[in-house]
């Protein structure tokens, strides 16, 4: 079906004349990369995008079991002998066609050193690797080159954690494979050996198009256009060289108020710039609006911080599409060509004023054609009362998202997530799943989201890159605001009839999130796609704290432990643990840690009137817990073993006591630990109860 896709575009193009007779290759997919008109017209010469990768292949259809399968590590097409070494085979694909984009991470086995291994592309068909080496210095440790085009992100410090991207085009002619060595044995799917995620996007041009094959000898002779698209990919800007014209407006905007900006000749949009100004400037990046209609047909509608790729909270960054400034200036660079008129509005869905807009649309000349296509954008946001797991097995609440589903002829070119979440863990181990042109098994299903985000093992840093950015990950293990951009060039997937962007929701936890992505594509007159303006949506409160979507559970007529008087400790260290899917009360626990055997706390509670009380403890249980005795005013202790195989916890009676008004004492002693316990001696106090008897 993939390649009867490309024969079928490619025989449009030649009966009306227009296949391009130039060569593809290395040099002409540079040019390509930082050419932002090209994305605005159908592929020439045509080309479908897949992709390689790990996924887990229990992943068989949404209909059997293992849709949502997470050991997404070393899966490969099979494995080879060759010169007395075993090589995993991550891609075998025919040609012609280029590897557009190479993302990958990995861990060593457990108890052993890090390694990687031996990275090797085998072109057409060719018996000896014409890329070979450590497959951390071929992405990003200098094997090929330095800079955007070869990036580690998140952190960059510490490999072991990083997401190494590798953006340099490969062209080959007739047929591509590329393997893996190592020196350990890769993970099957436990932990006995390396254990290898990656992706790997290609593109498949159509049959008897001219692609010159990659030779490592062209990095040096193209170092001239290498360097120069790698600072252009760094420093996004409007070409200087494109007559330009900007139409401006400024001034407030009322709450629900509407104003737009017509534009009645033919041509494109170049570049978009705004900069607003509000009272509550996290809600008027969420519920400020911005439209745009091309043609007489609205084919954007996305609130105005997600479009340029900042949510509504989130630091100054920069990639190839979008800018955002300290100042608060957001710029694009995405060119959006229509054929008669466009019409720019910015909708603000609040009921206050956004007090400041400054707004600049630098326009400049197009030449429609048959080939030329509109820009899309839409926006959808699962509501807060969406919980991700719904039972103990992770995963076992897993689904589908969709970002969007078009039909009609195009080009998806990216994405933006923003999410809000709202437990202590991890919200992203789901994988993309993106179908083209009805297929019913995707052409593109990945290994986590973060993966697909060009950064990996859930990293909160902030990063940017032409291509992917993280320009907020606070959220990303704990509750907290998280937003993701993947934005395509080479990698962009071209579509004749349908596309549907779909992400597995697959959270760690039994909480819930706001999860909202924006897609973006072109597509020619006449397209047609699911996700419509949510205003309604839109205009809901923005969450800044867990409170906002999570509801604070809280115990009625306790004694918090994380507000009890901490008297005395005589070893290891408190603090206040906050994890929202525990059900402790208020969500925090005073957590007593690394203490050893005979360490005592010693805690005040106050008794508002003095009387014969049952004394309750919630109490925590772990792996690393430890057994304590706990006496309440030098009375006979109670001894607990606190150890557990799960993080948990259990309300449990210290015993009845005649109890003075005022400040009374809990004593805790550390007396040793489980034979099974990870022995930190750990001891954690939810609440206090006092029951009158």
């Amino acid at each position: 079906m993939r390649q009867l896709a490309v024969f079928g575009w490619v025989s449009v193009l030649l009966l009306t004349g227009q296949l391009c007779a130039q060569t593809v290759s290395f040099e002409s997919l540079l040019d390509e990369m930082v050419d932002r008109d090209v994305l605005a017209r159908v592929p020439l010469p045509a080309y479908t995008c897949a992709q390689a990768s790990s996924y887990d292949r229990g992943s068989v259809a949404p209909d059997q079991p293992g849709w949502f399968a997470n050991m997404d590590r070393s899966f490969f097409v099979r494995t080879e002998e060759k010169d007395g070494r075993k090589e995993y085979v991550m891609m075998d694909v025919e040609g012609p066609g280029a590897v557009v984009r190479f993302w990958a991470t990995w861990h060593g086995p457990r108890g052993q050193e890090f390694s990687n291994g031996t990275l090797r592309f085998y072109l057409d068909n060719q018996p000896e690797p014409v890329i070979e080496g450590p497959i951390a210095s071929i992405l990003d440790g200098g094997g090929l080159i330095t800079g955007p085009l070869s990036q580690g992100v998140s952190p960059a410090t510490d490999p072991k954690f990083r997401g190494h991207n590798l953006y340099l085009p490969i062209p080959y002619a007739r047929h591509c494979k590329i393997t893996y060595e190592t020196a350990v044995p890769v993970d099957p799917g436990a932990h006995e050996g390396e254990a290898l995620y990656y992706q790997i996007n290609y593109r498949t041009y159509g049959q008897g198009t001219s692609v010159e094959p990659f030779k490592l000898e062209q990095l040096a002779a193209a170092k001239e256009k290498l360097d120069t698209v790698q600072k252009s990919l760094l420093q996004p800007a409007l070409d200087e060289t494109v007559a330009l014209k900007t139409s401006t407006f400024e001034g407030p905007l009322a709450g629900g108020k509407t104003r737009t900006l017509v534009v009645d000749h033919p041509g494109t949009i170049r570049g978009l710039t705004f900069n607003l100004r509000a009272e509550n400037q996290p809600q008027a990046l969420q519920s400020t609006i911005l439209a745009l209609e091309f043609d007489g047909k609205q084919t954007v509608w996305c609130p105005i911080g997600t479009f340029f790729g900042r949510g509504y909270k989130s630091e100054p960054h920069r990639t190839w599409y979008t800018e955002v400034t300290e100042d608060g200036r957001m710029s694009c660079y995405w060119v959006m060509p229509f054929q008669k008129e466009c019409r720019i509005s910015l909708i603000n869905l609040m009921d206050t004023p956004v007090d400041v807009v400054d707004a600049k649309v630098n326009l400049g000349e197009w030449k429609w054609d048959e080939r030329s296509m509109h820009f899309h954008g839409s926006w959808r946001q699962l509501t807060k009362e969406r919980s991700f797991r719904d039972a103990d097995a992770p995963g076992a609440g897993a689904f589908d998202v969709n970002y969007v589903e078009v039909t009609g002829q195009g080009v998806y070119v990216g994405d933006t997530l923003a999410v809000f979440n709202g437990g202590n863990g991890w919200w992203g181990e789901g994988d993309e799943k993106i179908y083209v042109d009805g297929e019913t098994f995707p052409s593109h299903i990945g290994t986590g989201t973060e993966d697909y985000y060009g950064y990996a093992w859930c990293k909160p840093e902030f990063f940017q890159a032409p291509f992917h950015a993280q320009p907020i990950g606070e959220g990303n293990l704990k509750p907290g605001y998280s937003v993701n951009s993947r934005y395509r060039s080479l990698d962009a997937i071209p579509f004749t009839k349908t596309i549907k962007t779909d992400m597995e929701l697959w959270h760690w936890l039994n909480t819930v999130v706001n999860f909202a992505p924006a897609a973006f594509w072109y597509a020619r007159p006449g397209a047609t796609w699911n996700v419509q303006p949510d205003p309604k949506t839109a205009a809901l409160p923005v969450a800044l704290k867990r409170s906002d979507v999570v509801e604070t559970f809280h115990v009625k007529n306790a004694v918090e432990g994380e507000d009890m008087k901490i008297v005395e400790t005589t070893g290891g260290k408190t603090e206040n643990q906050v994890i929202g899917d525990l059900q402790w009360s208020g969500d925090t626990q005073l957590w007593w840690i690394d203490g050893k055997v005979g360490d005592r706390l010693l805690l005040e509670f106050p008794v508002e009137k003095a009387g014969r009380y049952e004394v309750f403890a919630n109490l925590t249980k772990a792996v690393d817990y430890g057994i304590v005795k706990i006496s309440v005013n030098d009375n006979t202790p109670c001894e607990f073993d606190r150890f557990h195989g799960r993080v948990a916890h259990d309300r449990l009676s210290l015993g009845t006591f005649e109890l003075p008004q005022g400040a009374n004492r809990l004593t805790v002693e550390i007396t040793g630990a489980n034979e099974r316990a990870i022995k930190r001696h750990m001891f954690g106090l939810d609440y206090l109860q006092l029951t009158p008897r």
